[in-house]
């Protein structure tokens, strides 16, 4: 198959060609502004070290609308901070061309969030939990740092399967 003067297989990338990005990846958790955004950060982070970020958008959002516009809630920018990451995003409310693009990756915070998103949008072609990708943890569920306030914890989790979903996605398209 052919785009524009771009060749390829069939793959759940968009092609790289006048400078498209080639993969997406949203990630999603109920409002935004803790678990997602720090996993946004934290992914962000790491495909700008490996020299991807010309290759990989990322993203995030929210299941539910109350936070649509806040900042990240004070917890997340703060370990966020401490490790040296910056985030300025905003909260919003995933849309359906959020998750039906075969050449996103969408990956849930929780199985809540999965359940939310398919009652939501049917079929996901391509829809994970972040910690299916974890190497260090038995958990696969993120937990809400809003009610605990672990966001330490939570970080430690995000990395984790943020590495492991990098990791994932440079061999399966060849990165």
């Amino acid at each position: 198959m052919t785009l524009n003067g771009c060749g390829g297989g069939f793959s759940p990338r968009l092609f790289v060609c006048r400078g498209l990005v080639a993969i997406k990846v949203i990630f999603v958790c109920l409002g935004n502004i803790c678990r997602s955004p720090m996993a946004e950060a934290v992914f962000q982070n790491m495909v700008d070290e490996a020299g991807l970020s010309d290759e990989i958008l990322v993203d995030s959002a929210g299941t539910g609308s109350w936070h649509a516009g806040e900042t990240a809630h004070s917890g997340t920018r703060r370990v966020l901070a401490a490790h040296g990451i910056d985030y300025q995003g905003r909260a919003r409310v995933v849309r359906q061309d959020d998750v039906k693009d075969p050449a996103t990756y969408v990956v849930a915070m929780d199985g809540e969030n999965m359940s939310d998103l398919k009652r939501r949008f049917g079929d996901i072609p391509h829809l994970y939990r972040l910690l299916d990708f974890a190497e260090n943890s038995s958990e696969r569920n993120v937990p809400d740092p809003y009610y605990r306030g672990n966001f330490d914890y939570v970080f430690d989790l995000v990395e984790d399967g943020s590495r492991g979903l990098l990791a994932a996605i440079r061999e399966n398209e060849n990165l």
